[in-house]
């Protein structure tokens, strides 16, 4: 039967790298901030979809996936690799506001 989930059950294969390089962003940029600045480039998105991204819990677009790329100065392809950050984040950002 065919599924549109990741192997690990998440809806997306980009949320823990965008969780991942938002963190890693000097100054610290919250899950607000980001979607602030997601907005500056004409995407649509508030925080609570960021966290929903994270946590794996939320379908993302190819505009969106454009979008993330854009605002982290990284291609496309690296938000998509799995393990590319090699970081377990146990999933704290269901918890994170």
């Amino acid at each position: 039967m065919f599924t549109n989930r990741a192997k690990n059950g998440r809806n997306n294969l980009c949320g823990r790298k965008i969780y991942e390089l938002r963190r890693r962003m000097v100054p610290r940029v919250s899950q607000r901030a980001l979607a602030d600045m997601l907005q500056i480039t004409g995407l649509d998105l508030d925080k609570n979809a960021i966290q929903r991204i994270e946590s794996g819990k939320r379908f993302v677009t190819d505009i969106e996936l454009a979008a993330f790329a854009n605002v982290f100065g990284v291609e496309i392809s690296q938000l998509l690799e799995e393990d590319v950050l090699r970081t377990s984040h146990a999933d704290s950002c269901d918890r994170e506001s």
